[in-house]
């Protein structure tokens, strides 16, 4: 067997056991599994692992500074407070529930990443469904999962995987917004209309018109300005072309020790409930890459994207968006995006293909449940609810939601924006 398909065979294997979970190991355990193999078999050397792991030192950042501004909201009922809000807006309306949610989850994943309406959004909405006595709670729950990835590409911050696409190279903000604020505007539409309408029977059933209201404390006030404080300062970071992993992580921090304080919270509480395991598992899965960039596929696809740019530039951006959106459902986002962005930037292309390209990365996964790191992590959070969605029923609807949101997206970007 020659090195290339061996390394290959184990990326593929470790990538697959990420997604299914064999005996319910968890995804990091597969993940670091599979780097340490590639480096223990001799087929990745120790600083080429290295140069992997270190590559995604500023999602790592990004990512712990997310989870503790998420983990210190949710402790402090912030995120349930705003549920229960919704619930009494909707009085009584399934339909304006539904919509109130999906309002949520955009601004969510807008300003706190596509990963923290996943993880913190989708229990404070499956507990807001309790509250309603809502006959089916399925509805609300989806928005979770599908508005996490539709609307991620609204800022820089709102998916960690455009930190991957782009890399050290993210555009200014003006210029991101410039690029992508249109696409993202159909996306988030398209996906609310076609949502919509496969639940419409759903939504004729009426919720609870009273809510129990939990009040907000001081600590919940200070999350809460600590989160706003934070998607500001990224803002104005993305707008000084400055990476955004440290920043996020000391946004986390500098909210974490006040609102402890403030609540007489433990440290130790928030910290053990982060779910540190993210880390290991991107880690995993950059080294995988690195190993992978070395058997040579990515100068192909490079190679690849390159003639396609000179026969037809509209032609290439529109087969990158819709090929690496279908690619994420087989092997998930996050080393799709790994494997694109080295492609990509080893590509002359244009910033239509990598734009193009960033688009099928973050809506593509809305196809199926492991398309994207946000859909698995919204499984894991169903699970701890007590709920189930099955893959097919995922797909069924995927087929329903995906596609018209990217066609529109990439339409809006090569001739609208």
């Amino acid at each position: 067997m020659s090195p290339a398909v061996a390394v290959w065979g184990i990326a593929a294997a470790a990538t697959g056991a990420v997604i299914v979970r064999p005996w319910r190991i968890p995804e990091p355990v597969w993940a670091v599994a599979g780097a340490a193999a590639l480096v223990l078999s001799g087929l990745l050397p120790v600083g080429a692992a290295w140069r992997g792991v270190a590559a995604g030192t500023d999602v790592y950042l990004f990512l712990t500074g997310m989870m503790l501004l998420a983990e210190v909201a949710r402790q402090q009922g912030l995120f349930d407070w705003l549920a229960a809000h919704a619930a009494a807006l909707a009085r009584g309306s399934a339909r304006r529930l539904f919509t109130l949610v999906y309002v949520v989850g955009t601004a969510v994943t807008v300003f706190m990443s596509n990963d923290a309406t996943a993880v913190v959004l989708t229990p404070a909405v499956a507990a807001v469904t309790r509250a309603v006595k809502a006959e089916q709670p399925l509805p609300y729950l989806l928005v979770c999962a599908f508005i996490a990835n539709a609307a991620s590409f609204v800022l820089p911050i709102s998916n960690p995987a455009n930190l991957v696409i782009y890399g050290s190279r993210m555009p200014p903000l003006p210029q991101w917004l410039s690029t992508y604020a249109f696409p993202s505007l159909l996306s988030i539409v398209a996906t609310y209309v076609a949502l919509r309408l496969t639940q419409r029977r759903a939504l004729l059933q009426p919720v609870a018109v009273q809510v129990a209201m939990p009040a907000l404390t001081r600590a919940g006030r200070a999350a809460a300005a600590g989160i706003v404080a934070t998607a500001v300062a990224l803002m104005a970071v993305s707008a000084l072309d400055w990476q955004l992993g440290l920043p996020t992580c000391l946004a986390g921090l500098a909210t974490l020790v006040p609102v402890a304080l403030l609540g007489r919270s433990s440290l130790w509480s928030v910290l053990r409930n982060v779910s540190w395991g993210v880390l290991p598992l991107v880690a995993g899965l950059f080294v995988m890459v690195e190993a992978v960039d070395g058997t040579g596929i990515i100068g192909m696809l490079a190679e690849a994207l390159r003639s396609s740019m000179e026969r037809s530039p509209d032609g290439a951006a529109w087969g990158s968006g819709v090929l690496v959106g279908l690619a994420c459902n087989v092997m998930n986002n996050l080393p799709a995006g790994l494997i694109v962005a080295h492609a990509v930037q080893a590509a002359p292309g244009t910033p239509q293909l990598t734009a193009a390209a960033l688009i099928g990365i973050d809506l593509g996964p809305n196809l199926t449940v492991t398309g994207s790191l946000a859909t698995l992590l919204w499984l894991a959070a169903l699970r701890r609810e007590g709920l189930q969605v099955g893959a097919a029923l995922f797909f069924r609807l995927g087929l329903v939601v995906m596609p018209p949101a990217l066609v529109l997206a990439l339409a809006a970007l090569l001739y609208i924006g």
